[in-house]
């Protein structure tokens, strides 16, 4: 099988103008670091899979001594026991950066948490009347091997993380929007670096120098407002702060206008504030209160479960699709010379471009890589084959490899080619905030498909539309609502009057 790779296109002219400092900077940063929140997330996943397995083995091993058993009531135990003590944990901030760093001071907190959850457990299976194996000494020996366990692994984990630090590999990469004397005095806040994952790399400002000067407090200036959004996305930022007085209303709006496109955290300094929330209300850097505006969308645990939800179905779909796969292939290649697959550049998560794989539709020679004649009904560019896969949907079926290789998402806003346009304007100019809709992975299926957007986009109405509906998935998003959607999918491509 081939695969048409003539699809070639500039899309640099599309994209706001960096000024030659930003880029470099952006550059440098163009590599993923890790989150505090991701490395949160995993330790309290191994964390809690180590202390089941110490579990299983001590009950392996107490069900093969004289008078010994193993009953569901311990593998009940098992689960119970790691899920208290990593939600105790939790809740004593054991997982935040600052304590993950702090082996000394966060270990007995650890050790007091897990004495108090074996206890539960203990209580618990008394007063239920739970058996733990004919062994009373089960749960001393699940105590024992816990803390042991505890006391080795945090040790470790402490000295990766002040390896990783040194090295830049983990930080949540921020920069501060608004210059002047209040970045200023927001920097000198935020007080000793090392003892945050935040590391501020630039500032953002529309005014000039005589108001916000070309450095504040080492860290430099690195363009205007409209700059920042490029720059967010080359060096994949995860924090914004807005380094303006609650009282400058317009401005901040304006700002936001601007900002809720990107997939960030979003906060709002409340330095020297006179205005009090909630403490729920705010989020901080050292001793300085921010206030939560935005939060990125789908992160930690609901990034993971939704990675391993599209890693697993779609694995499971290309093995039982395969025949259709192989049925496709052989209808294309006796239809029409050429390759078998089509590859075309499209929007990606964060506004990057991907490339997405379909079965070829059009003859090959009137292929359009760059999407700029829209397909319409009767268009004799697609062929006879090309037209039964389009209205089926059975062209995307390709797209389960872009799940694969981690570019795509079972479920989320349709990836549109670089250069879909209506009425002669692209998309993103038809569309207010078109480019929030790339604050997740696109989907192969999505929410707007499913509620009959699909098909041809000869309207700026029908763009609206798709927006609409793929900004608000990401609002309701739940593992649940993707699963409503996949489901719902093969319903609703028997109406197919919109697919050409």
């Amino acid at each position: 099988m081939t695969i048409d790779t003539s699809a070639s296109i500039d899309t640099a002219s599309s994209r706001p103008v960096l000024n030659e400092h930003a880029r470099r900077v952006a550059e440098s940063l163009s590599n993923d670091a890790m989150s505090s929140r991701f490395l949160a997330t995993a330790v309290q996943a191994v964390e809690a899979a180590a202390l089941a397995l110490i579990g299983l083995i001590l009950s392996f091993v107490v069900a093969h001594t004289p008078g010994g058993a193993y009953g569901w009531s311990q593998a009940v135990l098992i689960v119970v026991a790691p899920l208290l003590v990593i939600i105790s944990i939790r809740s004593l901030g054991g997982y935040k950066l600052t304590a993950l760093r702090d082996y000394l001071s966060t270990l007995p907190r650890i050790l007091i948490c897990w004495i108090l959850t074996i206890a539960i457990v203990a209580a618990g299976s008394f007063f239920l009347e739970v058996e733990t194996g004919g062994k009373r000494g089960w749960l001393v020996a699940m105590f024992l091997f816990g803390a042991a366990f505890f006391i080795i692994e945090r040790a470790i984990l402490t000295s990766l993380i002040r390896r990783w630090t040194r090295a830049g590999r983990l930080e949540r990469r921020a920069v501060i929007v608004g210059g002047g004397e209040y970045a200023a005095q927001l920097l000198e806040a935020f007080g000793d670096p090392t003892k945050t994952d935040v590391r501020v790399y630039g500032i953002f400002d529309d005014r000039g120098r005589d108001r916000s000067p070309d450095e504040v407090a080492g860290v430099p200036k690195l363009g205007t407002v409209a700059e920042l959004v490029e720059f967010a996305r080359l060096a994949h930022i995860d924090l914004l702060i807005v380094a303006l007085p609650l009282t400058a209303e317009n401005r901040v709006l304006q700002l936001l206008k601007k900002l809720w496109v990107l997939p960030v955290d979003i906060r709002i300094s409340a330095l020297n504030s006179k205005l009090r929330f909630t403490p729920r209300s705010y989020s901080y850097i050292g001793p300085v209160p921010l206030l939560d505006l935005f939060d990125r969308p789908i992160a930690g645990w609901d990034s993971i479960m939704k990675r391993i939800f599209d890693v697993v179905i779609a694995s499971i779909a290309l093995i039982l699709l395969s025949p259709v796969f192989l049925a496709t292939a052989i209808a294309i290649r006796l239809d029409s010379p050429g390759p078998i697959f089509f590859r075309q550049k499209r929007y990606g998560f964060n506004n990057e471009v991907i490339d997405v794989f379909k079965f070829r539709s059009m003859y090959h020679h009137l292929s359009d890589p760059s999407a700029k004649v829209v397909v319409t009904k009767g268009d004799p560019r697609v062929t006879r084959v090309g037209r039964f896969i389009r209205k089926s949907s059975i062209d995307e079926l390709p797209q389960l490899v872009n799940v694969l290789r981690g570019e795509l998402s079972l479920v989320g806003p349709r990836p549109h080619a670089v250069n879909a346009h209506t009425e002669n304007q692209l998309w993103d100019d038809v569309v207010d905030g078109y480019f929030a809709r790339h604050k997740v992975k696109p989907g192969v299926t999505g929410w707007a498909q499913i509620n009959g957007w699909r098909g041809e986009v000869d309207t700026p109405e029908k763009i609206h539309r798709r927006v609409e509906y793929d900004l608000d998935y990401i609002e309701r998003w739940s593992p649940l609502f993707d699963l409503y959607i996949l489901v719902m999918t093969p319903f609703c491509l028997i109406n197919s009057e919109n697919a050409y």
